[in-house]
């Protein structure tokens, strides 16, 4: 088996744990079957590393040796990110790869830099060759944007050593699963309002997908960027990750998850979709109003209203074609792992301040969200 070492920026987050997770059980490049665990005799190791991904001198180091980075650090907090963010760290890691000579990095990019565009546009099934892009200002897909258009230029170009440089972008639909923060903010907002979950999305239709789905497409992603036989067709390409799990809102989503808890809908009557809308316009401008005086954070915004009340589902058949791609997870399972996870939150009732305070940071807060894990 030839020796390959791995760097996952954002290892410690809720996605880059699982990608861990699965590149302990990697058994080599080609391997046909799915992964399982391996034996005690294994040689495979991981490294932690803690820096600021903002750190040129920081990337450089952490890229020395290094095959294939899988790049899925990123601030969840949609509303108060700068726009240089995601953009910025990842045209450094970049960067870091061609001087360090990395020949692999697979950026996980988001639905967010191809839609929603209006709550009135409806898509359905999308796919790769639409072409479909984002036209939002607003800082989380505006440089989410900027780093995969980054990510994809890059492919092809030469690195320290004379080699070439392969890369790819993975765009995953909404995110759920054991360890989610948006879940964990969920569970703890609605035992605040006595079981009620708050509504967020009835008016939307998405295809979410289960977060071991999309870790084992970085895994594929990676054995077929590390194949000299498919790196010229793949790289330079953006795949929709999606799975099995039923078109829905995000609101019966929520629902599913969590009704085996005793959690209930809200049955209050909700204001119209328009008028919303509008609210959100002039909570937008009195924040720029006071801008000079005071930083006014509205507490939703048009893109927000926009992403949550929107039809918009992808298929991954172009993954499944390229990458061999298909859900390591079933709807059913996924669904059950996740609602006995929910059910352990569920469990601590008693939930002091400190640990109400931690879970909303981890949903709204920055930190130090560069963890990375370099396997061997």
């Amino acid at each position: 088996m030839t020796a390959w070492s791995c760097l996952v920026t954002g290892a410690g987050g809720f996605l880059g744990q699982r990608i861990i997770q699965l590149l302990m059980q990697e058994e080599g490049p080609g391997q046909e079957s799915t992964s399982r665990t391996l034996g005690l005799q294994t040689k495979i190791k991981v490294t932690l590393l803690e820096g600021d991904i903002l750190d040129a001198q920081c990337l450089r180091k952490a890229c020395q040796g290094i095959s294939v980075v899988i790049h899925t650090a990123a601030i969840i907090d949609i509303l108060g990110i700068s726009q240089r963010d995601h953009h910025e760290c990842t045209r450094l890691l970049l960067e870091a790869c061609i001087q360090a000579s990395v020949p692999v990095f697979i950026y996980t990019s988001s639905v967010a830099v191809a839609a929603p565009n209006s709550y009135k546009e409806i898509i359905q099934n999308g796919h790769e060759e639409e072409h479909h892009g984002t036209t939002w200002t607003a800082p989380y897909p505006y440089s989410k944007k900027l780093a995969e258009k980054a990510v994809l230029a890059a492919n092809g170009s030469t690195l320290k050593n004379g080699g070439t440089l392969w890369t790819c972008s993975l765009r995953p639909m909404y995110i759920y699963g054991e360890g989610s923060p948006v879940l964990s903010h969920l569970v703890v907002e609605t035992l605040r309002n006595n079981g009620i979950l708050r509504g967020v999305g009835k008016h939307s239709e998405v295809n979410p997908v289960y977060v071991g789905n999309v870790a084992w497409a970085h895994i594929l992603a990676s054995r077929s960027l590390r194949d000299p036989k498919k790196a010229a067709s793949i790289g330079g390409q953006f795949y929709y990750i999606s799975d099995d799990t039923p078109h829905q809102s995000y609101d019966d989503l929520n629902y599913n998850l969590t009704k085996k808890w005793g959690f209930q809908p809200d049955s209050r009557q909700s204001l119209p979709l328009s008028l919303m809308y509008w609210l959100a316009f002039l909570l937008e401008a009195m924040s720029v109003f006071l801008s000079p005086i005071y930083k006014y954070q509205p507490p939703f915004d048009r893109y927000l209203l926009t992403l949550t009340n929107s039809v918009y589902t992808f298929s991954y058949k172009k993954a499944q074609r390229d990458l061999g791609y298909k859900s390591l997870n079933t709807w059913e399972e996924a669904k059950e792992k996740t609602v006995e996870w929910i059910g352990s939150l569920v469990g601590k009732t008693q939930v002091s301040t400190e640990e109400k305070g931690s879970l909303m940071g981890r949903w709204q807060g920055w930190g130090p969200w560069f963890l990375s894990g370099a396997i061997c």
